[in-house]
C-alpha cells in the first residue's frame, strides 16, 4: 500500500511539473507575440492590416515594415515611400531600396497640425511629441503642460517655422500635410524626414481612424493602437445598424455665411458620411467635392430651406443662440431648421474637436444618432455635437 500512494505521489508530481513547464512555454510564446517589448521597442511577430484607409499600405519586411503613402482620394499618382525599421534590428538593404528609412520607436516628431496631434494623445504617446505648430483652441491639459514645461515646443505657423528651434527639438520625423497652403521650403533642407500624413483626407470615418496604426508602428505601440482600432470600429459598426432601418431619414444642411459666401460639405466628406451612417440625408449628396465648397446664399436657400436639421460650428467661446445666430445674418431666421429649432452645433473653443474626433468617430456617430433619432440612444449624452435650445 505504501508502494502505491508513493507511486501515486510520483505520478502527480510529474503531472504538475508537465503542466508547469506547458504554462511557462505559454508565457514565452505569449511574449514574444505581445507587440512591445519592455523598452518599448516593437517585435517582429505582429502584422497589422489596412482594413478601410485608402492612404497608406505596409508590407512587413526583415526588420521592419514598408509604409508606401499615396492620397486617399486617389488624385496624382505621387506615392511617398518610407521604410520604418526597427532600431538595432537587422535588415536587407534590398528591401530598403527606393525608400526613406525612418528609424523605429522614433526619439521624437513633430506634428504639423492638431489632428495628427490626436493619434498621439490616443495612444498615450505625448512623450513622442517635441513639438507642434502654433495651433488655436488647443485643449488637451498634458499638451498645454508640455509646452509650459519646454518638453513640447512652437514652432510657428506654416510658411514661418523657426528652423533654428525645429533643429533644436531634434525630431526624428516631422509630420506634414502634402496638399497644405504655405509650403515646408524653410525645413525641406534640414534633413528631417518629412512624413506626408494623409489621415484628414480618408473619405471613411474609420479609414481616418485607422492612421493609429501608422503611428503606432512609429512609437513602438502597433498593439495597443490594433486594440484601440478594434474598439472604435466595433462600436462604430454596432451604431450603424442601430440606423440601418429608420423609417425616417431627416434631411440635414451645413455650413453658414462667411465673408458672403457659404461654406458647405462636399458630398464625398468624411463628415457627410457620418451624418448618412447616424440615419440621416445630406441636403447636397450630388456635390462631389471630398473638403468643403464655397457657394452663394441663393444656392444654399433652394436646397437648405426646407431641411430638417442644420450643422454647424463656430468658436465663439460663450453660448450660442438663435438671437445670436439671426444677428449674424436676418435671412437665417427663414430655414426650417431655425424655426423648429433644431441646429445643432460644436464650439471649438470649449469643445477638443479636432485633438479627439479623428480617432473618435464612434463618438461623434453617437453624437449624430441621439440628435436626429434620440429614441435609438435615450441614455447618451452628447460629448462633441449639441442641439441648441436657446
Amino acid at each position: 500500500l505504501f508502494k502505491i500512494n508513493k507511486q501515486k505521489q510520483m505520478n502527480k508530481s510529474i503531472l504538475y511539473t508537465f503542466w508547469a513547464m506547458l504554462i511557462l512555454l505559454s508565457a514565452c510564446r505569449k511574449a514574444s507575440n505581445g507587440g512591445e517589448t519592455a523598452s518599448g521597442e516593437s517585435n517582429d511577430s505582429i502584422r497589422l492590416e489596412v482594413k478601410y484607409a485608402k492612404g497608406f499600405a505596409l508590407k512587413y519586411v526583415q526588420g521592419g515594415v514598408l509604409l508606401d503613402i499615396t492620397d486617399p482620394e486617389g488624385k496624382g499618382d505621387k506615392t511617398f515611400r518610407y521604410a520604418l525599421m526597427q532600431r538595432g534590428k537587422k535588415h536587407n538593404q534590398a528591401d530598403v531600396e527606393g525608400y526613406e528609412v525612418i528609424e523605429t520607436p522614433i526619439t521624437g516628431t513633430i506634428c504639423m497640425t492638431t489632428p495628427q496631434l490626436s493619434y498621439f494623445i490616443k495612444l498615450q504617446a505625448l512623450d513622442k511629441v517635441v513639438g507642434i505648430t502654433s495651433t488655436q483652441y488647443l485643449k488637451n491639459e498634458q499638451v498645454k503642460k508640455a509646452i509650459d514645461e519646454g518638453k513640447i515646443g512652437r514652432i510657428g505657423m506654416d510658411g514661418d517655422f523657426d528652423t533654428e528651434l525645429v533643429l533644436a527639438l531634434n525630431p526624428q520625423v516631422i509630420l506634414v500635410s502634402p496638399t497644405k497652403r504655405g509650403g515646408y521650403e524653410s525645413i525641406k533642407n534640414l534633413n528631417i524626414p518629412l512624413l506626408s500624413f494623409y489621415a484628414y483626407k480618408e473619405l471613411d470615418p474609420l479609414g481616418q481612424s485607422e492612421w493609429l496604426k501608422v503611428v503606432g508602428i512609429l512609437t513602438g505601440k502597433e498593439t495597443e493602437a490594433q486594440r484601440l482600432f478594434e474598439g472604435i470600429e466595433q462600436r462604430y459598426n454596432e451604431l450603424k445598424k442601430l440606423t440601418a432601418e429608420v423609417k425616417h431619414r431627416p434631411t440635414v444642411m451645413t455650413g453658414e455665411l462667411r465673408s458672403g459666401t457659404w461654406h458647405v460639405l462636399g458630398g464625398r466628406n468624411y463628415q457627410v458620411k457620418q451624418l448618412t451612417d447616424a440615419g440621416a440625408n445630406y441636403f447636397m449628396p450630388e456635390r462631389n467635392e471630398t473638403g468643403g465648397v464655397d457657394l452663394d446664399f441663393e444656392t444654399v436657400y433652394v436646397r437648405g430651406e426646407k431641411a430638417d436639421f442644420w450643422r454647424m460650428m463656430h468658436s465663439k467661446g460663450d453660448e450660442v443662440t438663435y438671437a445670436y445666430i439671426q444677428s449674424i445674418d436676418p435671412r437665417y431666421a427663414d430655414f426650417k431648421a431655425f424655426k423648429e429649432r433644431k441646429i445643432f452645433n460644436i464650439d471649438q473653443r470649449k469643445r477638443p474637436f479636432y485633438e479627439e474626433v479623428p480617432v473618435a468617430p464612434e463618438v461623434v456617430l453617437a453624437d449624430l444618432i441621439k440628435i436626429f433619432h434620440p429614441e435609438l440612444l435615450p441614455d447618451h449624452k452628447p460629448v462633441y455635437y449639441e442641439l441648441l435650445t436657446k
